[in-house]
């Protein structure tokens, strides 16, 4: 049944035509210098108006965030608890129908799943959750979700994982990541058949990188002889590898990531070659040594994290793939990933036909893939849209 026109009792924020025209274009976010608000309490539910006046729906409230609203709906909503309760219960059934081969997932991605700020991860009978706005760091919605959560999912236990930054410019009180129920921190999750410890108060993020899961099975696919996993936090890729190559050696500069990439490692009855090093100084060194592979994994963190960085990011991304298919045999797999969202398909594309003339190792694509199906696009959010991953052939 639908609901009715925009409630007059929810405080009133008007906006700019240029924030209504975002809106009617499909977007659901409407920035500070296109908001109008008078006295409407940090994190509140507002009805959006346009400058004359018309209702154009219901949304979420930052007093703080330069994305000022952040749209729930169209129409009227009466009780925001019970919104995000049906919402966390369609996102839940969304993942079941299409995620496959792991009990490891996103089971809610913010505005993808019309939840905007709220983060939900699985980790087997482990669940964490991560809080980004104003709104829904409210007890009510906190409790609707997790309410949700227990009656469809039954986990051993709810961690929050907090980022500080966050909620410093979203104007909330600090908090520390914690267990918001149960006892059991730490657990063993499954992605495509390999095993990965995970600590729920540890490690980057939520604790792992979901996004990734469906391209780690494809980059094994591929795969063959021997393979180089560069930035290779707890293994995710390296794991994958080792089904299909013959010796792999894993690279990245935090050795507490690497102590559980090696856990991971001998759980699975693998061995692997795990290096502390920079990725820079190590891919130039061994380039210039003459180190060869049929495999090589580029799996960087975000070089840009605003538009003025995409150039230095550009840069960034060059070096790597670069130096990486000079050390690629002939024939070999290079599997090269942006989880940049500043950093256009189109732009890294670029980048790599590039690297490639450059270096004279012409590539053909067997796969342009993106985010695995747990952390869905909205068609009209393109901010939902961000990982990259080129699977490519070097052909002599």
């Amino acid at each position: 049944m639908p609901r009715k026109s925009a409630s007059t009792t929810l405080p009133i924020v008007k906006i700019s035509r240029r924030g209504a025209d975002r809106l009617k274009n499909g977007h659901v976010w409407v920035y500070q210098s296109d908001v109008s608000a008078h006295r409407v309490p940090p994190g509140a539910l507002v009805t959006v108006q346009d400058e004359r006046g018309r209702p154009l729906g219901t949304a979420l409230y930052s007093s703080s965030s330069q994305i000022a609203i952040r749209m729930l709906s169209s129409h009227a909503i009466t009780d925001l608890p019970g919104l995000v309760r049906e919402r966390v219960r369609a996102a839940i059934d969304y993942r079941e129908k299409l995620v496959h081969d792991s009990d490891a997932y996103r089971l809610v991605f913010s505005e993808a799943d019309f939840l905007p700020g709220l983060i939900i991860d699985r980790y087997n009978d482990v669940l964490s959750l991560q809080i980004l706005t104003q709104a829904m760091d409210a007890e009510p919605i906190r409790q609707a979700a997790i309410t949700e959560l227990n009656e469809r999912l039954n986990p051993a236990a709810i961690a929050e994982r907090v980022d500080p930054r966050v909620r410093e410019l979203e104007q909330l009180s600090p908090r520390t990541s914690s267990l918001l129920q149960g006892e059991k921190s730490s657990t063993v999750f499954t992605m495509n058949g390999v095993k990965f410890h995970y600590d729920a108060l540890a490690g980057q993020k939520t604790g792992a990188f979901l996004d990734q899961r469906e391209n780690y099975a494809a980059a094994g696919k591929y795969a063959h002889g021997e393979a180089l996993d560069v930035f290779c936090y707890e293994g995710g890729f390296a794991l994958h590898l080792a089904q299909r190559c013959s010796q792999v050696t894993g690279v990245d500069s935090s050795r507490p990531a690497l102590e559980i990439a090696d856990k991971n490692a001998a759980l699975n009855g693998r061995e692997i070659e795990w290096m502390e090093a920079n990725a820079f100084d190590l891919l130039r060194d061994y380039a210039s040594a003459g180190h060869h592979y049929d495999c090589i994994v580029l799996d960087p963190p975000a070089f840009a994290r605003s538009r003025k960085n995409v150039e230095t990011a550009l840069r960034g991304y060059k070096e790597l793939n670069v130096r990486a298919l000079k050390m690629l045999r002939p024939g070999g797999i290079l599997v090269t990933c942006s989880c940049s969202y500043h950093v256009s398909e189109a732009d890294f594309l670029q980048m790599l036909a590039t690297a490639s003339s450059d270096t004279h190792r012409p590539l053909r694509i067997i796969e342009k893939r993106g985010q695995s199906v747990d952390h869905p696009v909205l068609l009209t959010v393109p901010e939902t849209s961000y990982l990259k991953c080129v699977i490519a052939s070097a052909t002599r």
